[in-house]
């Protein structure tokens, strides 16, 4: 096993040709490939530098690169214009679709003594090890696996294996995962690279995987003090220590301790890159742990048009709402609908504020019966926005015209803030 790459701190601004150069690196002590397959995440996930990584290697390999399959998961495949804007000059022959639910093979199942142990005795079933049929048999001589490592709600911190065992795997892989992570808990998970669902996707890699020639490519994505991302770290091999340095990285630079509980939040969403609540969410999942009991956390949305990624989902979440996790772990007992959809039970518990906070949506599309039904409040779009002004915030805490002290949060996906108390 080698980490082929490893730079990162959190004051370093690698440039595009320092990526360029990793990458052209990496290959040379690699060797001679013939057939690449290149797993970057998608749109939603842009900000990661993936998409320009992904046209890097497309030079440097040439024809050698033959497959690049965005690993959506369960997310909305990507629109010809997404993947014209962050793969601009990467030829769309090149890019192949993952189907969740049909297009995968159970490559083995993680043993439920395993599970169970990994899991503090939450979960007692097998878990299936599920990649797409292209990423398993495609006959590729290596896969690179791009990314970002950032705090994460299901799995403590996102990538490495992750994006290939949830990003192209299958439902049962997904719904099974989702549920283990939502039932754990996220706010015992939410920053730490050692949770039960890493543990298991390890296993499932270090079991089933030994013949398959991946090797991943992290980035750590900080923000500067004008609002623009950089890269702060980059981090190639095909190794769990280049994940554990990415994720000890990410932790001092996507980690905000916040000095007080936080009485109200404003959270904006890209509208280019979100337009669900599945996605959306984020700005719950991220913020939850430095909201103040009683407080409220207020979401504007205006690209948010639906509710799941998935018509199926979309339905499940219409029905039964973002309810507390007792109330989703019953109607999981008593809906085979529910039972059959993990995932769709997963989010609805990660959506939730457990009534200790308010969540009041502002949507673009959505009316406000819709937003109701779902269990959260509601607020018009345009009143708040002119009464907060997002495009005059600052990123953290902020006085409005009206003299409340606010505080605000460009984008929930660069990542975690807490108070000390829930920590």
């Amino acid at each position: 096993m080698t980490t082929y790459f490893a730079n990162g701190s959190p004051t370093t601004e690698l440039t595009s040709d320092e990526l360029r150069n990793a990458l052209s690196g990496t290959l040379d002590s690699i060797g001679s490939c013939q057939r690449v397959l290149a797993v970057p995440p998608d749109y939603t996930r842009s900000h990661s530098y993936a998409g320009l990584l992904t046209c890097q290697l497309h030079e440097l390999l040439g024809d050698k690169l033959v497959d690049v399959m965005p690993a959506i998961g369960t997310h909305f495949p990507m629109t010809r214009q997404q993947l014209a804007k962050m793969f601009p000059s990467l030829p769309t022959s090149l890019v192949r679709k993952h189907d969740w639910r049909s297009d995968v093979v159970t490559i083995g199942e993680v043993p439920a003594e395993f599970v169970n142990h990994a899991t503090d005795g939450i979960y007692n079933k097998r878990w299936p090890a599920q990649l797409n049929k292209l990423v398993w048999r495609g006959g590729h001589d290596l896969i690179l696996s791009i990314g970002q490592v950032v705090p994460h709600e299901v799995i403590g911190m996102a990538n490495h294996n992750k994006n290939l065992f949830i990003g192209t795997g299958g439902s049962r892989g997904i719904n099974e995962s989702h549920y283990i992570g939502a039932v754990y808990g996220m706010e015992r998970m939410m920053g730490r690279a050692d949770t039960p669902l890493r543990r298991i996707l390890n296993y499932a890699e270090t079991k089933f995987c030994q013949d398959l020639p991946v090797v991943y490519v992290l980035t750590v994505v900080g923000v500067r003090e004008d609002g623009s991302t950089v890269v702060r770290g980059l981090f190639i091999g095909n190794d769990t220590e280049c994940f554990q340095h990415a994720a000890d990285l990410s932790r001092k630079v996507n980690f905000t301790r916040v000095d007080e509980p936080l009485r109200k939040v404003i959270v904006s969403l890209d509208p280019e890159k979100i337009h669900s609540t599945w996605i959306g969410n984020k700005a719950i999942y991220r913020t939850r742990m430095a909201i103040a009991d009683e407080g409220e956390l207020i979401v504007l949305g205006p690209g948010v048009k639906t509710f799941g990624e998935d018509p199926e989902i979309d339905g499940l979440i219409r029905k039964y709402g973002y309810r507390t996790t007792s109330e989703v772990l019953q109607a999981v007992e008593q809906n085979d609908d529910l039972r059959q959809n993990l995932s769709a039970a997963a989010h609805l518990i990660h959506g939730s504020s457990e009534n200790r906070f308010t969540v009041t949506y502002c949507p673009g599309h959505l009316s406000e019966e819709e937003i109701r039904s779902v269990g959260y409040q509601y607020a018009s779009l345009g009143e708040m926005e002119e009464r907060y002004r997002p495009d005059q915030l600052q990123e953290g805490w902020n006085v409005a015209a009206n003299g409340e002290k606010i505080f605000f949060i460009a984008n929930p996906a660069l990542g975690l803030w807490a108070h000390e108390s829930r920590l």
